[in-house]
């Protein structure tokens, strides 16, 4: 079967699934809602804030604070495009129509992405100009310095998120699995690493601590990081990579 049939053919699954259709919104609503929420409640208590606090406050990343929390959903958008066939035994049908693997996988990977990112570049944007218009006096425009390169980072971490997820979820097939494991890591285990000074050199260095900062515009003074935006941005992209060529290598050697 030729690649754009087979793009085709992933284009018609992924539409025809409420679950995936439905994590996608969810990513949106939920980025905007509590970046709007948290947004309101920076601006009321932004006069009570000490001096250092008013000097690191950063607008553009105040409206990105939903997006933490969105992200979960697109953690779960990226597992169930890549694991609903294995659970319910469509994978057979699915190779047999497409043997190549690879074109399988990639064609799969790449439609799932493809919506991944604009859903991540709506979200992003959305959350800036609702946040900034809720902040108020002390809100920032995008034509300032940083701004435009975090929101367009913003999306492309969205984006990236769900393609890791696709790729454990390659590895790993199950959905209960990947989900077990990748929720506990982005939200319990990543957060503690990164906060405990003990291993917060570690902790930098994981897929979501290093991708964030391209969303920062001014960056906290307990910033020890020893790369910027774009140097965290290129080690989320590793470890995307990393995790599309080890879901890649086992279907390539497993059996369906």
């Amino acid at each position: 079967m030729a690649a754009t049939q087979v793009l085709q053919s992933e284009w018609t699954k992924i539409r025809s699934v409420r679950s995936t259709v439905w994590t996608l919104s969810l990513a949106l609503v939920v980025s905007l809602a509590l970046g709007a929420l948290i947004s309101i409640v920076s601006r009321i208590g932004f006069d009570d804030m000490s001096l250092q606090d008013r000097a690191a406050f950063d607008p553009t990343f105040v409206s990105f604070a939903g997006m933490g929390l969105g992200q979960l959903a697109m953690i779960v958008f990226g597992v169930l495009v890549i694991s609903n066939e294995y659970s319910t035994g469509m994978i057979r049908t699915s190779l047999a129509a497409v043997p190549q693997r690879s074109t399988f996988l990639f064609c799969k990977i790449a439609v799932a992405s493809a919506l991944a990112l604009i859903v991540g570049f709506v979200t992003s944007f959305g959350a800036l100009f609702l946040g900034q218009a809720l902040l108020g006096d002390h809100r920032t425009s995008i034509s300032d310095p940083g701004v435009l390169r975090a929101v367009l980072g913003g999306g492309l971490y969205m984006g990236l998120i769900a393609m890791f997820s696709m790729g454990i979820a390659a590895m790993l097939r199950s959905p209960m699995l990947a989900l077990g494991i990748l929720m506990p890591f982005f939200f319990l285990i990543s957060n503690i690493l990164g906060n405990v000074d003990a291993t917060r050199k570690v902790g930098q260095y994981l897929p979501d601590q290093a991708g964030s900062k391209i969303m920062q515009v001014v960056t906290p003074p307990d910033d020890t990081a020893p790369y910027g935006p774009w140097g965290g941005f290129a080690i989320m992209v590793l470890w995307v990579v990393a995790a599309l060529i080890g879901g890649w290598i086992v279907m390539r050697q497993r059996d369906a």
